[in-house]
C-alpha cells in the first residue's frame, strides 16, 4: 500500500499536489491512520512531527522534533512556561547565591519513571555524566564549567562555578538538560530514566511514537491529557493534509503556504511568532570557503527578498547582519545591515581571492523540509550570477544533521534559532571552542570570539557587557562563521477544539513541546 501511495505522488511537485487535493485522500490510505477517526479523540492528542526523531537522548540537540519527543519523558531543575519566562520544574525554587554560585531546592514529590524518589544525588550525577569528556551532551561545556555540587540533603543542590555566569539559570532550563535517575545511570550509562510528565509506551520507528501520563508527575492535574501520540510526517504537505482531515490534532512546522488557508478555516487555528532564522555554514577545514573573502562574496550575493518570497511565501524579514532580536537590549543597527544585496561586491571579493572566473561548490541542505530545499535553491540561483556552480545535496533530515556533523560538505543551508533570549545563546552558531555540530560552520575556530562569549557571560554590568558583544558582532561579520539570510515565521496549527497549547515567542519557540502538558481535548 505504501508503495503505491509513493508512486502516486511521483512526478507531482508541492503546487500540484496541494491543487489536485489528492493528497487529504491519500492520507486516510497511509499506515498509521488507519482506524483513526477524523474527530476528536477524548484522552489522546495525536501530535503530527516534521519527521521522525533522529534520537531523543536527553542531553543531545537533533532537532525541534526530537526536542518536542524527549521533554515529555525529561524535565530539568528548571523549565520554560509559555511566557518564555524560566519556570519551576523539578527545583520548587532557586536563588542566585552570587554571580558563580546558585542553590536549587528540589520537589518533595518529584519521582522518576522507575519509581525513584529525585534527589539532589541525581542533578549531581545526571551534570558530571553530561560534562564527561566523552560526553556527546549538547551543553557539555558548559556542565564543564561547574566547579563543585554540593548536595547537603536529598533536597537542595548547591552548584559553584568555575566563573560568574549570568546565563546560568538559562542553561538549567534548556531541554537539553534534563534530569536522569543516577542509579539507573550507573548501572547503565545508556539507561536514560527521566521525570517527565509522560512514558513511552511503544515505539513504530519512523513512523510512530505512543506515550502515557505519568501517574507520578509532580504536578497535581497535569499532565492535562493521559495519552500522547506522535505522528511523523516527511512530506510537510501530507502533514497539513492530515490536519485539515482531522487525522491529526496539532502539528508543528506550519508550512508558510498553508497559514492563509488555516487562518481561514474555522475548524482550526494557528500560533505564529518570529525568532527562528535562516542561515548559510561553511567548511572551515577543506574546499574554497576556508577564505574569508569567498564567504563574504556569498554574503552580498544572496537576494533575500527573493529567499523569503520562494521559501516562505513573503513571511519573513531580511535579515543582513547578526541575528539579535529588536526587542533584546544589545540590539544595535550598527551590526544588522552588512549583507545587502550587491553582486558586484561579491565579484570583487571573488577576484581579490583568486576566483575571478568562479568555481563550484556543494551545498547542503534537506528536501524534507521545504523552507531548506527552497531556500537552498535560491542560493544556488544567486551565486549562479556571480560565477559560482552549485549542486546541491538533499537527503533527509537525519543524514543532513550526520553530514553536518561530519563536515561531508563546503557549504550549507540552515535554520535554527538561539537556546535563549540573550547574546551568550549566539554560542550555537559562532563558538569553534565547542564540539562540532550541524548547526555551526564546521572546522571554525577564532580564539577572540571564544573569549569574548566567555568574557561576557561572567560580566554581570549591562554597559561592560554590551561593550564586549558589540565587539564580538564586528568581528563575526569581518570573520564570517555564518550569513544570515532571514527571520522566518514559526508556525503551528491544531483543531479549534485544542486548549492550552502556547507556541513560546521568539527563539524559544522550538522549546514549545514544554508546553504540550498543558492541552486538552474539548
Amino acid at each position: 500500500m505504501s508503495e503505491k501511495i509513493t508512486s502516486l505522488f511521483d512526478g507531482l511537485n508541492r503546487r500540484q499536489v496541494l491543487k489536485t487535493g489528492m493528497v487529504a485522500g491519500a492520507t486516510a490510505l497511509m499506515p498509521g491512520f488507519i482506524g483513526r477517526a477524523k474527530a476528536k479523540t477524548p484522552g489522546l492528542v495525536v501530535f503530527g512531527l516534521s519527521s521522525y526523531p533522529p534520537g531523543f537522548k536527553p542531553w543531545e540537540n537533533k532537532g525541534t522534533a526530537s526536542t518536542t519527543v524527549k521533554v515529555q519523558q525529561y524535565r530539568g531543575l528548571l523549565g520554560y512556561g509559555a511566557d518564555g519566562q524560566p519556570r519551576a520544574e523539578l527545583a520548587a525554587s532557586w536563588k542566585v547565591l552570587a554571580g558563580d554560585k546558585f542553590q536549587f531546592n528540589l520537589r518533595k514529590n518529584a519521582y522518576f519513571h522507575n519509581g525513584e524518589k529525585v534527589t539532589s544525588k541525581d542533578v549531581k550525577a545526571t551534570y558530571e555524566a553530561m560534562a564527561a569528556k566523552d560526553s556527546t551532551a549538547r551543553l557539555r561545556s558548559r556542565m564543564a564549567a561547574i566547579k563543585m555540587i554540593e548536595t547537603p540533603d536529598d533536597n537542595t543542590v548547591i552548584i559553584t562555578l568555575n566563573a560568574p555566569d549570568v546565563t546560568f539559570i538559562d542553561i538549567a532550563a534548556s531541554p537539553h538538560c534534563g534530569i536522569v535517575s543516577g542509579k539507573a545511570l550507573a548501572a547503565d550509562p545508556k539507561n536514560f530514566v527521566g521525570a517527565g510528565p509522560y512514558k513511552i509506551v511503544n515505539i513504530e520507528r519512523g513512523s510512530r511514537i505512543e506515550l502515557e501520563a505519568f501517574d507520578k508527575y509532580y504536578k497535581a492535574g497535569f499532565p492535562k491529557t493521559k495519552k500522547l501520540r506522535f505522528d511523523a510526517f516527511k512530506d510537510e504537505n501530507l502533514r497539513v493534509a492530515a490536519l485539515e482531515a482531522g487525522d491529526v490534532d496539532i502539528i508543528e512546522y506550519l508550512p508558510w503556504q498553508a497559514m492563509d488557508s488555516v487562518g481561514k478555516n474555522n475548524r482550526l487555528k494557528m500560533d505564529v511568532v518570529n525568532g527562528p532564522f535562516m542561515y548559510v555554514v561553511f567548511n572551515f577545514s577543506k574546499g574554497p570557503f576556508q577564505n574569508p573573502k569567498l564567504r563574504q562574496a556569498v554574503g552580498y550575493a544572496i537576494k533575500r527578498e527573493d529567499v523569503i518570497a520562494a521559501a516562505f511565501y513573503g513571511r519573513g524579514n531580511v535579515l543582513g547582519g547578526i541575528p539579535l532580536q529588536e526587542s533584546s537590549p544589545f540590539y544595535d543597527t550598527k551590526y544588522q545591515n552588512r549583507w545587502s544585496y550587491d553582486p558586484d561586491k561579491a565579484k570583487s571579493l571573488m577576484k581579490e581571492a583568486g576566483h575571478a572566473n568562479g568555481f563550484s561548490a556543494t551545498l547542503l541542505s534537506t528536501a524534507q523540509y521545504g523552507m531548506h530545499k527552497n531556500t537552498a535553491e535560491v542560493v544556488q540561483q544567486n551565486l549562479a550570477a556571480i560565477g559560482i556552480n552549485v549542486k546541491l545535496n538533499l537527503p533527509d533530515w537525519a543524514k543532513r544533521v550526520s553530514i553536518g556533523n561530519q563536515g561531508q560538505y563546503d557549504f550549507a543551508v540552515m535554520g535554527s534559532a538561539g537556546d535563549f533570549n540573550d547574546p551568550d545563546a549566539l554560542t550555537k552558531f559562532m563558538d569553534g571552542s565547542l564540539a562540532a555540530s550541524y548547526a555551526r560552520s564546521y572546522g571554525f575556530k577564532d580564539a577572540r570570539i571564544s573569549e569574548l562569549f566567555a568574557k561576557g557571560r561572567q560580566e554581570a554590568n549591562f554597559e561592560k557587557r554590551k561593550v564586549l558583544y558589540a565587539e564580538l558582532q564586528q568581528r563575526a561579520l569581518d570573520l564570517a562563521p555564518v550569513i544570515p539570510i532571514n527571520w522566518r515565521a514559526q508556525g503551528y496549527g491544531y483543531q479549534s477544539y485544542l486548549s492550552g497549547f502556547t507556541n513560546i515567542p521568539g527563539f524559544l519557540t522550538f522549546f514549545s513541546g514544554m508546553v504540550i502538558e498543558n492541552i486538552e481535548i474539548g
